[in-house]
Formats: C-alpha cells, structure tokens, sequence
C-alpha cells in the first residue's frame, strides 16, 4: 500500500543534518526563545515578504493570536469559510467573538467574495481567507472588500507556506497570516509549531507579549496572555527544511502536472490554479459523484486517499449552531464529492523528487 503521508524517507534523506541541528540546540542549552528560533523568524519572515514574523506552539495558536492581537472579542463577528479544517472556525470562537460561514468558489474552494460580502453586518470586525489545500485565495478583491468595511484581515495559510497570489505571497496581504508547522504540512516539523507573520509593527508586538504570558519585559506581564512559544529544536529542525522548501514545492507541481495530464478526460473534477495564483499542492484534492467507491477502488489498487474535509458544521457542536443554512448550496456538494490524492506517493512509486 502507497501510504497517504510517508514522512520516513524525507527524515531518512536528511537525518544527518537533523541530527546536527538538534546537537546544536543541545549544546546551546537554549530551548525557549534563542537563536534558532530568531533565525528561523527572520528566514520566513523574507520568506513571505514581510518585516515580522513570531514562531508560537501550533497553526492553532498562531490564528488564535492573530485575531486577539487585531482586537478580535466578544460580541464580534468573523467572516470565514465554512470549508476548511475545523480551527479556522474554533479559533474564532476561542477570542470569544462568532464565525459566520460563506460558501466557497467550487472551482478553487477558496472564499467567495460575493458570498463574504452578504454576509458583513455591523458585527463583523474581520474576515478569514483560507488558503486551502495550497491555493491562495483572492486577496486582492478580500482586501478591496476588507478595506471598504475597515474590516482586518487574517489569512489562514496553513496550507500555502511558499504560495502566492499575483506575484505576491502569501503572508503578505493581510493585517496577519498563520502558518502550520504540523509534521505533514510542506514546511513540517517533527512536532508541532507555528508562525504569524505580518507587515504590521503594532501586530508583532502585541503577538511577542501575548505569547509569552503578557509580558512586555522581565516578569512586566502587562495583559493577560498564553505559554504559546515555538521551542528552539522545532526551529531548527525547520530551517534545516526551509532550505529545501522551494525544491519541494516545484516537485509538488511538476507531479500535480502529471496527475491533471493523466488524469485528463476522466469522470473527476481537477483541481483548478486560478490565473493569477501560485498553486503549491499541500493536497491534490479531485471530486468525484461516488468518492466513497473511488476511494475502494484506489485502496484496493494499494493507493492511500483521505477526505478533506467534511463541512465545519458537520463536526463540532459548537460550530454547527453557528453555521448559517444560506452556505450549503456549494458546500454539501464539494464536501460529498472530495478526496485527496497522494503526492508523496506518487513519489515513491516513481522514485522521483525526495522530500515533500
């Protein structure tokens, strides 16, 4: 069976150097805050084209701070796709404030503008892209519609680390954009981690404090905030990776140009790559009208696919009651219809392009 996510031979490949840059952490005696860390900040940082960038625990963290450094509370609304993973909408409800799902483009499954702006009340305070499954979503026209509003902007970039929107990355639209560090993401650490970037001097600073308990200085705690700090061998096994991100990322959509070639002609509905995006293939998510059967036949054939991912008001209580009935129209159809397919193993099978 060609696994769905094999990390083994990526690690096996650069075990040599992992090994180096965790001896390096160690003999330090730095594990919180130093070094490796700043670098690593620095190197994604310009990665993303931005002046900031501040390494916390998780992906869920960093969407978490991004909304409360922006000033996202009680009694405020958050625009965002109700189709992605669960904590773009959780993270929401954890500032105290309401997301208010909207459809999505069938083609790109990003935000539907159209659908975001219906849904703008005098609640809303700020709107949520998801960069999903590697697609940017179009940040252009969420900033034109964001800054008619005076609404902030948070881009979920869990997904997208390297992508881009007319040229543009990702990371560098929005107030603030999160990224993931979850060991299957295209940047993944062996273990968890995540990063807010943001070209906004007052954003950094707020995310720097909150953080690390509020604190503003030697034991100043200053507000109330979180225990929220990316540890300095996770930030050096990742620059380890960084270095070979943008080779990962061409092998990414080299073999995404394989699988629409091949797969061409046949009862599926292919990812799309919007004109002016960067596509970087976190997954190579198709539709299908019986995916369930699909996914029978392909397991049977030794290939490994996965659902991403049910609606967001499919798993949560908390999330269903907040979910608005006006976004099923597309959503319940893509939902039914997707499953991804494997990258790495396409790889493997192949023997092509190590890493990923």
């Amino acid at each position: 069976m060609i696994p769905f996510i094999d990390l083994t031979r990526q690690h096996t490949a650069l075990r040599d150097e992992l090994l180096a840059a965790s001896a390096r952490v160690i003999d330090s005696s730095q594990f919180i805050l130093g070094a490796e860390g700043k670098a690593l900040e620095h190197e994604l940082a310009a990665l993303c084209g931005v002046p900031w960038a501040l390494g916390v625990a998780s992906g869920t963290d960093a969407l978490r701070l991004a909304l409360s450094a922006l000033g996202v509370g009680p009694g405020h609304e958050v625009i965002t796709p109700a189709f992605s993973f669960v904590a773009s909408a959780t993270t929401i409800m954890m500032t105290g404030a309401t997301p208010v799902f909207v459809d999505i483009d069938p083609a790109t499954y990003t935000l539907d503008i159209a659908a975001a702006e219906r849904a703008i009340t005098p609640r809303t305070r700020a709107i949520m892209p998801v960069h999903l499954y590697g697609q940017p979503a179009p940040m252009d026209r969420v900033l034109e519609l964001a800054r008619a509003h005076r609404l902030a902007v948070v881009e979920d970039a869990a997904q997208a680390v390297g992508s881009a929107w007319a040229e543009q990355p990702v990371g560098a639209w929005g107030d603030a954009a999160c990224l993931s560090f979850y060991p299957t993401k295209n940047l993944g650490a062996c273990g968890d981690g995540g990063m807010v970037v943001t070209r906004r001097q007052d954003v950094a600073e707020r995310i720097a404090k909150l953080r690390h308990h509020g604190d503003s200085g030697r034991y100043q705690h200053v507000e109330l905030g979180y225990c929220s700090r990316l540890d300095e061998l996770q930030a050096a096994f990742l620059r380890v990776k960084l270095r070979r991100l943008a080779e990962w990322t061409t092998a990414r959509r080299r073999i995404a140009g394989v699988y629409h070639k091949g797969l061409a002609g046949l009862d599926l509905t292919l990812p799309t790559e919007a004109a002016a995006a960067r596509h970087v293939y976190h997954l190579f998510t198709v539709r299908h009208p019986q995916r369930d059967a699909l996914a029978k036949l392909l397991a049977d054939e030794g290939i490994s696919t996965a659902v991403y991912y049910p609606p967001l008001g499919s798993r949560s209580a908390d999330v269903r009651r907040r979910r608005r009935a006006e976004v099923a129209r597309i959503l319940e159809g893509v939902a039914r219809g997707a499953v991804a397919a494997v990258l790495r193993g396409a790889r493997r099978r192949r023997g092509r392009a190590r890493g990923g």
